[in-house]
């Protein structure tokens, strides 16, 4: 589908929240004491509580006793006619209503239904209920046996062959045909000390606590927004050795990272637009913000301040524009000693110590360059042609000059792209917009940066899979997958899971870079559970788990060659606790997680919808060793 353009900075989020169906909850049990200052209130059932489900038109068939429950590639009894995907008695085409969440942002709607879909993978094995041995005419039925045989023989090929029946990619290799070529970052982390028996990977520096228990260690409450402003942009995280630092409203504000005490903050002219992941070995980042606040007659003055920040000093080092009259800009990264910010009417770019201009946008052509994609690499998405028939050519360029070093030039047609990672270069985009659920991704293509070159595409259907990207403009706000080990991780969408209280759950698997196909790999949420890749850590990768209804969330290492997991962190499963948690989903927040220590937050500031309503902007947990 086409995404319409995001909103304004000053405009709420749009769209249905993502999860299982909604139906009348439960009471909640009464919370314990603690969790926290400022966390005793009694909150409404936050996400991952019980549903009462409707009505099945008919029960699903019972697993024979003592049978494991099947999970990828395992066989299955022809399929019964089912009520559609999810709980039972969901109609075709129904949507699932929100479920304890927050609106997410406009242009990524909520979850379609599913109808009729057995599990993820799941392989249909038909086992023909007779047989026929010898020539034509003559024939005898193979008795029970038999036929026991002839099916375990099919289950255990298919047991073998699960992860490829779940690839889902192309049987060329994802080779794209189409397109020509010419010549997840952030913070750092660690490895099951005691594990890691798996052969790929290279571990990590995030520590194994010895508790992984986590407690609330503060909590920043939400700044208040005007009935006017409605809503207001605070994107915005970063962690150094010194601070936590986090976007509010026209301020940038550094917090002790284990106590929450304000150390310094940073005014601005304006709402923050967007800011850069990335932070410099000296940590400096980069924002986009409004020159002003909005005002009711003029709610929006655009984002055309670039403005540098060393996050352990507290300082903002400059302010820049472009142009006689000033540029909006959409997006704006780092690479090196450069800061590059894009938009539709092309990119700028500056050196990082001083604000020295570096280049400006081209005027002697039709293309421009919408965005660019930082960190290891400078990558530009460079757009050519006019709507419909769009030229994308994605470019890897040097960081002080500008000069293309690289290009890959993406199949007419392709509106958005976005940067997933630059070195290895991933890049995702909505081919043919068919991704339908609005998450901006139906394929990945992974790319040769010295030469341009497809290395394969991996074919990534919105139904099957969960990963995220605001392509439209962001270029470079891609969420819910990491890449490293020539590999990339991707969530599974939700799907039911094997308890009796209709809980969710999900995995992640891993695609080669190289070949694009499946490696076999996969990381169990566990029952009731969701888990989101954050980053890599080394050679392992670490997730977050959302919790269900009666446990807190938790941050686990995967290793990369084994993928067994490990807790680094758990948090308190009182209500207060989970109701602050559960309101900072994966998909619509920011997760920094170092050393122990975990922090959450929002990317809106809303009005509250209620006077006796605590909602909050960010919250720090840590363990205690």
């Amino acid at each position: 589908m086409t995404q319409p353009p995001p909103p304004p900075p000053n405009q709420p989020p749009q769209g249905g929240g993502f999860g299982p169906p909604q139906g009348p909850p439960p009471q909640p049990p009464t919370p314990p004491s603690g969790g926290g200052p400022n966390l005793g209130k009694t909150p409404e059932p936050g996400y991952g509580y019980p549903q009462t489900p409707p009505q099945a038109p008919a029960a699903p068939p019972t697993p024979p006793t003592g049978s494991p429950q099947p999970g990828y590639g395992y066989p299955q009894t022809p399929p019964q006619p089912q009520p559609g995907y999810g709980y039972p008695g969901q109609q075709p085409g129904q949507q699932p209503g929100p479920y304890g969440q927050p609106t997410p942002p406009y242009g990524q709607p909520g979850q379609p239904g599913y109808p009729g879909q057995p599990g993820y993978g799941y392989p249909q094995a038909t086992v023909p209920m007779q047989a026929q041995a010898g020539g034509p005419g003559g024939g005898r039925k193979i008795n029970a046996q038999m036929l026991i045989i002839v099916a375990a023989v099919v289950a255990i090929a298919l047991i073998i062959g699960g992860g490829v029946w779940y690839a889902g990619s192309s049987d060329d290799g994802g080779k794209d045909d189409t397109a020509s070529s010419s010549g997840g970052t952030g913070g750092k982390g660690g490895t099951d000390e005691k594990g890691g028996e798996g052969g790929k990977s290279s571990g990590g520096e995030e520590k194994v606590p010895s508790d992984p228990a986590s407690k609330v260690l503060f909590q920043v409450p939400a700044p208040a927004v005007s009935k006017e402003d409605n809503s207001v942009v605070v994107s915005g995280s970063w962690l150094t050795d010194k601070v936590y630092a986090k976007s509010g409203i026209a301020e940038i504000v550094g917090y002790d990272p284990a106590k929450g005490s304000e150390k310094w903050t940073i005014k601005l002219a304006g709402p923050v637009c967007t800011a850069s992941r990335h932070v410099t070995d000296d940590n400096k980042t980069v924002v986009v913000h409004q020159p002003a606040m909005p005002t009711k007659a003029e709610p929006s003055h655009g984002c055309t301040q670039v403005a540098v920040i060393d996050l352990d000093a507290g300082k903002k080092l400059w302010t820049k524009t472009a142009g006689d009259q000033p540029m909006s800009f959409d997006n704006v990264t780092i690479s090196g000693d450069t800061v590059a910010a894009g938009s539709t009417d092309g990119g700028v770019a500056w050196n990082i110590a001083k604000g020295d201009l570096l280049w400006s946008p081209k005027t002697t052509d039709t293309c421009y360059d919408a965005g660019y994609g930082g960190g290891e690499k400078l990558v530009a998405v460079r757009k050519c042609g006019s709507y419909d028939a769009r030229q994308l050519n994605i470019q890897t360029i040097d960081p002080k000059s500008g000069k293309v070093i690289s290009e890959y030039k993406m199949a007419k047609g392709i509106e958005y792209a976005g940067i997933v990672s630059t070195n290895p270069l991933v890049v995702a985009a909505d081919v043919g917009d068919s991704a339908g659920d609005g998450s901006g991704i139906s394929d990945f293509f992974s790319i040769d940066n010295k030469t341009g070159e497809l290395l394969t595409r991996i074919s990534a259907p919105g139904e099957q899979f969960a990963a995220r990207c605001d392509t439209i403009t962001k270029i470079e706000h891609c969420s819910g997958l990491a890449v490293g080990n020539d590999r990339l991780y991707i969530p599974t969408e939700e799907h039911e899971g094997s308890g009796e209280s209709y809980s969710r759950t999900n995995e992640v698997v891993a695609f080669d870079l190289a070949t694009g196909k499946q490696t076999g790999q996969r990381a169990d949420a566990g029952d009731g559970y969701t888990i989101t890749p954050l980053r890599m850590d080394g050679g392992n990768v670490i997730a977050y788990k959302r919790p269900p209804y009666d446990k807190g969330g938790q941050i686990v290492s995967i290793d990369g060659g084994s993928f067994k997991q490990t807790t680094l962190l758990e948090n308190p499963a009182t209500e207060a606790v989970r109701d602050v948690e559960s309101s900072m989903l994966p998909e619509y927040s920011e997760i920094l997680y170092s050393q122990g220590h975990l922090y959450m937050s929002q990317v809106y500031a809303s009005e509250p919808s209620s006077a006796d309503e605590k909602e909050y902007l960010a919250i720090g947990f840590g363990t205690s060793g």
